[in-house]
């Protein structure tokens, strides 16, 4: 006779993987190895959403706590990944822009969005080490290692057969995304971005949901976790073109108040422009397959 997981046990499972995901890529973030700052605040986002998602199972005070701990080092690796991933950006578009460019407008307009950018990097890479060799970051990795030995569970609520509690939780997450869907319809064009990165969000939650529910649930959550990474990318390289979109027009205004050419700041706008067009373009196909 088989035994039937318990909600409780699947779920500490799930936890103890994205607590070594998370305490995995510390080392890396120190050495400042390549992509590690991305891996390390995927790892906590994802630790984070997960205990959003199954609060449920959980004791709350405790989960609370450690939540915002978690969005506290979230916050320091944003900065960094955010100036990483613009510095990228820049640097490819100017690469693409470079023949047709003279040398002096294309130094200025390096200097201002793709150095700029590796500058602001630098800078949030030194907060994130002074983060990592303080006390409240080693208190964090104290309260990881006990979650990790023994989450604080529910105890009634942990007993539940694991599918049915995990069946729940996505069901929630998912009826989550499909409201804010429904919703992008009816509201403003000023509000639209907004709530498309809302919906961007709860789909990345609910492929987090489904990546923890897959051990336990199989198939059914693989193929739901798909989905929903289809659209929380396409959303994600939306948001992305908007946000790059709006830093060089703010670049451009800086270059014209020095009496600098924007010649080329105006066409790499436009490109972004269009990159978010064609990813707009793609969202109600790919929100119409994770709703089956």
């Amino acid at each position: 006779m088989s035994i039937v997981p318990t909600a409780g046990k699947a779920l500490g499972a799930a936890l103890r993987q994205d607590i070594d995901r998370l305490l995995t890529a510390e080392p890396e973030v120190r050495a400042d190895a390549p992509d590690s700052v991305h891996q390390m605040r995927v790892a906590t986002r994802r630790l984070r959403s997960v205990l959003r998602s199954y609060r449920g199972l959980l004791r709350r005070k405790p989960a609370a706590a450690l939540g915002t701990e978690l969005k506290w080092l979230a916050g320091l690796l944003g900065e960094a990944r955010d100036a990483e991933v613009r510095a990228d950006r820049f640097t490819t578009l100017l690469a693409e822009h470079a023949e047709h460019t003279p040398p002096a407008e294309l130094d200025a307009a390096t200097a201002r969005l793709a150095d700029a950018e590796r500058d602001r990097y630098r800078a949030a890479h030194s907060e994130i080490l002074r983060a990592l060799h303080s006390e409240r970051y080693r208190e964090l990795c104290a309260e990881l290692a006990e979650w990790h030995t023994a989450a604080p569970l529910r105890r009634s609520r942990a007993a539940a057969q694991a599918v049915a509690a995990f069946d729940t939780v996505l069901r929630h997450d998912l009826d989550r995304v499909k409201s804010l869907v429904s919703a992008e319809h009816t509201v403003a064009a000023c509000e639209r971005v907004e709530l498309l990165h809302d919906i961007r969000k709860s789909a990345k939650r609910l492929r987090y949901s489904c990546e923890a529910a897959e051990p336990t649930i199989g198939k059914r959550a693989t193929d739901l976790g798909k989905h929903a990474k289809k659209l929380q990318t396409v959303l994600g390289e939306h948001r992305d073109a908007v946000e790059s979109h709006e830093a060089i027009l703010r670049r451009a205004a800086d270059a014209a108040s020095a009496g600098e050419h924007t010649t080329l700041y105006e066409a790499l706008a436009a490109v972004e422009d269009a990159a978010a067009g064609r990813e707009l373009s793609r969202y109600p196909a790919t929100a119409a397959l994770l709703f089956g």
